[in-house]
């Protein structure tokens, strides 16, 4: 398998470029942010990425996990790698200090997380989990809880899972049944939870599980489900793992992808009832679940991002390497490495433009949630909280479809060879394609995505993201001319434009027909992830034609950026007016569709 490297320089250039690093270590509580601090942050990520997590990735796809009397045991290296992880404070970077926490911006953490999802996506999980757990605690935690599980949750020493769905379940929290029942100041939870990303495993000395569940009282649906830390093991009065909490794992999945992280079925209360305890109110359960859901979702987008990242990096190396056929349009006969061949270098382009304009929506999305936290004026903390909102379901789907398509890529460029495990580039497209699926599948944001953050809303954030962008465009001088960086503002135009004549249909139509908008949703989130990444590559590829006139040093660095601008702009931005007008035309096939039309 290719050697994973973090692409420093790339990162480097989005934060400083696109998200604006020098603002957000202007923000308060963020002084002491440097470049050279966050130089330095990266480039030790990368090492542990590239050094310990990337060389027991494969090992772990193929070991797996093993349930053995209750106990999960994680592929070999998994624990030593976890234990240098933590002994780094790797899992701390983001959170408060009051609680161990390094109070680094969101948006570096989010630079260091992609590295973890590039180098080990089914490692990563764990800790992605957990400094979720983390975030619904610090917000909506009583002190008490706060108190006995935060410093070990977010020192890595514990860590925390989500328990939201059940068999009957699915993505419908409404059918969730899980018992929670009232026992002093505790509760006594009963009941099973499918799905459980390391629910159980050998790496931690606790398992915090955030779960869901239903007091007796409780009214039927959403509106009834309440939220429970219940912990593996009970603290003592010392705060260290007690006696052993009515929970066990009852298997793990066998599954398509992300072996090497185990993937757990939970059983609660099969004797007296799991001791939970009750975070915040009861019945606000979905309430207080979407803080950790938000915080998955953008963390699942980078996973889709890391995926990609690795799936291309190890395609470059075998098109530079491998030697077939020859060069079309040459008279010399001899066999050329298969990048000289005009469609292999059609799908690296492709591979390099998506990943890099999801990567720009990522951090862009982090800079603009650490504004929301930080900024001294509330109305514009609110401003900025609006457009996370709006983004985060692009964040998660938009970067999960490019996973998969980029590992899918990865494996036409590979020919045969792709289909071959020993290559690895089957497990990235394996692991990748889970992402698109859980934390709400794609089609659950994007119809988040048009309702609650869109229709409702009259498209207010919407509207304002646009007028951002083609102020851009008005400050580029209309982007005349005929250089690559001018041509990409030239088709940010008219996708500019697509984008808001479907959000204006949506906007007037989503109150009388939702189920019309519900049918071009992921056209939309499509459109919209689209434009936004364009408008980030056309900003990077100002920036980068800058660099080259005051006389850069990285040439091959500032060429490239400008070619796959160029790239994405012809053949991905370009699209985006036929994806408007499909947006709005959706539901004239679709609704129409029923049984028989699916029938011989």
């Amino acid at each position: 398998m290719t050697v994973y490297a973090a692409p420093i320089e790339e990162m480097r250039f989005v934060l400083h470029t696109l998200a604006g690093l020098d603002d957000i270590a202007a923000l308060p509580g963020y002084e002491d942010i440097s470049p050279d601090l966050v130089d330095a942050i990266l480039e030790e990520a990368g090492k542990l990425g590239a050094e310990v997590l990337a060389p027991i990735n494969r090992g772990g796809d193929i070991e797996g996990c093993v349930l053995e009397n209750g106990v999960v045991r994680t592929p070999t290296g998994f624990k030593d790698a976890y234990r240098q992880f933590i002994d780094g404070g790797w899992n701390s970077m983001p959170f408060e200090p009051e609680y161990g926490g390094q109070g680094l911006p969101w948006l570096v953490a989010t630079a260091v997380s992609e590295i973890w999802h590039s180098s080990n996506m089914a490692f990563g999980l764990c800790p992605m989990l957990t400094g979720g757990a983390v975030e619904l605690l610090s917000t909506h935690g009583s002190e008490a809880l706060k108190s006995i599980y935060l410093e070990k949750m977010v020192s890595g020493e514990w860590s925390g899972t989500m328990n939201l769905t059940e068999p009957q379940a699915g993505s419908d929290l409404a059918r969730v049944r899980t018992k929670a029942v009232p026992d002093g100041n505790a509760y006594r939870v009963s009941g099973q939870k499918i799905y459980i990303t390391y629910g159980e495993q050998d790496l931690t000395e606790n398992i915090v599980h955030m779960v869901l569940a239903r007091t007796p009282d409780a009214p039927e649906g959403i509106k009834g489900i309440s939220l429970f830390v219940v912990p593996k093991f009970l603290p003592d009065a010392d705060g260290r793992p007690g006696k052993r909490n009515d929970l066990r794992c009852v298997s793990i999945e066998h599954k398509l992808g992300i072996n090497g992280s185990p993937t757990a079925v939970m059983a609660y209360g099969d004797d007296d009832g799991a001791i939970g305890y009750l975070v915040g109110e009861e019945n606000r359960g979905i309430e207080y679940m979407f803080t950790m859901m938000n915080n998955a979702r953008l963390a699942v987008g980078l996973e889709g991002i890391g995926i990609a990242e690795r799936a291309y990096q190890q395609a470059r190396a075998f098109a530079a390497e491998r030697v077939q056929g020859r060069e079309v349009g040459s008279s010399d006969k001899s066999p050329v490495t298969i990048m000289r061949h005009p469609d292999v270098r059609r799908m690296l382009l492709t591979m390099k433009a998506k990943t890099e304009a999801a990567r720009a929506i990522a951090y862009f999305t982090a800079a603009e949630l650490d504004r929301s936290r930080h900024l001294v004026d509330e109305g514009e903390r609110a401003k900025a909280q609006a457009l996370v909102d709006l983004l985060t379901p692009v964040v998660k789907a938009w970067s999960t479809d490019i996973g998969v398509e980029v590992a899918d890529l990865n494996v036409q460029i590979h020919g045969g060879m792709g289909f071959v495990e020993e290559t690895g580039a089957a497990q990235h497209l394996r692991d990748a394609r889970i992402a698109p699926i859980y934390e709400g599948t794609n089609g659950i944001q994007a119809l988040d995505l048009v309702g609650r953050k869109v229709g409702r809303e009259g498209g207010v954030t919407v509207t304002d993201l646009i007028t951002r962008m083609r102020d851009f465009i008005a400050a580029a001088d209309g982007g005349t001319g005929d250089d690559d960086a001018a041509r990409t503002v030239v088709t940010l135009s008219p996708a500019i434009d697509a984008l808001e004549d479907a959000t204006a249909w949506i906007t007037a139509t989503f109150a009388d027909d939702p189920a019309g908008v519900a049918a071009g949703s992921v056209i939309y989130l499509d459109l919209l992830g689209t434009v936004v990444g364009g408008w980030l590559t056309a900003r990077g590829a100002m920036a980068a034609t800058a660099m080259r006139d005051r006389g850069g040093d990285n040439v091959n660095f500032i060429d490239s950026k400008l070619l796959t601008a160029r790239f994405y702009a012809d053949q991905v931005l370009s699209r985006c007016p036929a994806l408007a007008e499909g947006v709005k035309t959706a539901a004239e096939t679709v609704l129409r569709a029923d049984v028989r039309h699916f029938l011989p």
